[in-house]
């Protein structure tokens, strides 16, 4: 991707102990902020499996994986590629993993804040949308983590066939996707809704 590009050197630094800290660091934090917003820690349901493919369940966004970790993992692609192509800084590559890990907390806890919760309820199709449990979230940000470093080894073009491939896979499959999030949530489509209701 450019100068999104790994170096030896950037992908060292990336994982000096300053900057391991200061991402624990965010992580706990986030941890405290959904806590006190009242999210739980795991499913209220007490089941132990791992995921949740149904987007209609009680159990999405409570266990540790579902349909929208994909999304999770294209947030990692913007955030990094807009960091590197447009905003152009930071300059490093571990300063740039820290920026898109502080959008992605930052997100993960506006995305549980009660007025954000109450907007998915009423304007999308995620009626029956309580917030993420705090195990879900961290995953959620650990898949984001894991799309920058895609984006971080791939060239531009890469990492928007994988935007559009991982796109297109979620529409297929459960008619929803990070494009439509954006749309839906402050704009919402009624045309939109219906078809996604499977209208």
């Amino acid at each position: 991707m450019g100068d999104a590009g790994p170096t030896s050197s950037g992908t060292v630094q990336a994982f000096q102990p300053r900057t391991v800290w200061i991402a624990l660091a965010m992580l706990l934090v986030t941890i405290v902020a959904l806590r006190l917003l009242g999210q739980p820690f795991w499913c209220e349901c007490g089941s132990l499996v791992p995921w949740s493919w149904d987007i209609d369940s009680q159990h999405c966004s409570q266990h540790l994986i579902d349909a929208y970790f994909f999304t999770h993992v294209l947030h990692g692609l913007v955030f990094y590629v807009l960091l590197v192509v447009v905003v152009r800084w930071p300059r490093t590559v571990s300063s740039r993993f820290l920026a898109v890990l502080f959008l992605e907390c930052f997100w993960e806890v506006l995305e549980n804040s009660p007025p954000i919760i109450e907007r998915y309820r009423t304007v999308t199709i995620s009626l029956g949308y309580f917030g993420d449990s705090i195990a879900n979230s961290i995953v959620d940000i650990l898949a984001c983590c894991f799309g920058a470093w895609i984006a971080c080894r791939a060239k531009v073009w890469q990492s928007v066939t994988v935007f559009v491939a991982t796109e297109l896979l979620l529409l297929a499959t459960i008619r929803d996707c990070l494009t439509l999030n954006v749309v839906m949530l402050p704009f919402p489509i009624d045309a939109i809704l219906e078809w996604q209701k499977g209208g």
